[in-house]
Formats: C-alpha cells, sequence, structure tokens
C-alpha cells in the first residue's frame, strides 16, 4: 500500500469527514460513531458511571477507526468545534504507528462539506 500525503479530518464526537488533498477531486470518506445524541438520552436514567464507560468505549471505537486511515497519511490536519481533534490527536500519539505523521489542530465553527472542502484545499495549498 502506497503511502498518501495529505489528510484534512473535519471531526466532532458524532462523525468525522475525511478528505484527501490531490489535484484531483476531492473524495470524502465518512465515520459516524455509534454514540449519538439519542444514545446519551436513554441512557441518562442509567447511572452515571455507566454511561461514562461505555461513552468512553464508544469514542474509542470511534477514534479507532479514524486512526486507520490516518496511518496512510503524511500530513493530516484535524479541525472543528469540538475537542474530538485533540482527544483523537492524544490517543493517536501513544501508538508508535503515528509518530512519523505529521498532525496540526485547528480549532473552527461548523462547516458545511464545500467549506471543509476549501478548508482543507486552502490549508495544503499554502503548505
Amino acid at each position: 500500500m502506497t503511502t498518501k500525503k495529505k489528510l484534512g479530518i473535519w471531526m466532532d464526537h458524532s462523525f468525522a469527514h475525511l478528505m484527501e488533498f490531490t489535484s484531483k477531486h476531492f473524495e470524502i470518506e465518512t465515520i459516524e460513531s455509534d454514540f449519538a445524541l439519542k444514545d446519551k438520552n436513554t441512557h441518562l436514567s442509567k447511572p452515571t458511571n455507566l454511561m461514562k464507560e461505555k461513552e468512553k468505549k464508544l469514542l474509542y471505537d470511534y477514534y479507532k477507526k479514524i486512526g486507520e486511515t490516518v496511518k496512510n497519511y503524511k500530513r493530516v490536519i484535524l479541525f472543528g468545534p469540538t475537542d474530538a481533534k485533540i482527544e483523537l490527536f492524544d490517543l493517536l500519539s501513544e501508538d508508535e504507528r503515528f509518530l512519523k505523521i505529521k498532525f496540526e489542530i485547528k480549532h473552527t465553527d461548523k462547516m458545511t462539506v464545500n467549506q471543509q472542502h476549501n478548508f482543507v484545499k486552502e490549508y495544503f495549498s499554502g503548505a
């Protein structure tokens, strides 16, 4: 498998849009978290510790799915409105498979898919 160069990931705790930077048309892969808002509401009646453990496990699984794609890149920009990008970075930083990847983290607001695409294009065009 060849190592691809640059990847932009707009993410929050619900889903991530992964966009490879190329000179051709952008393809966007979406990875969804299994911990949806409805799950939070369903589990509110359960003890807090149980809910937190389930949330941690589901988020870990979500970040792990993203990591499987990230490992094929050399440069990655993580951006979005929540701390999910920092949590992902912290998890990946503990894994030696990701040590040679250059990560950057940017806080952004919610964005449309076109805005995300433009952000990635501008970010890597200037770099």
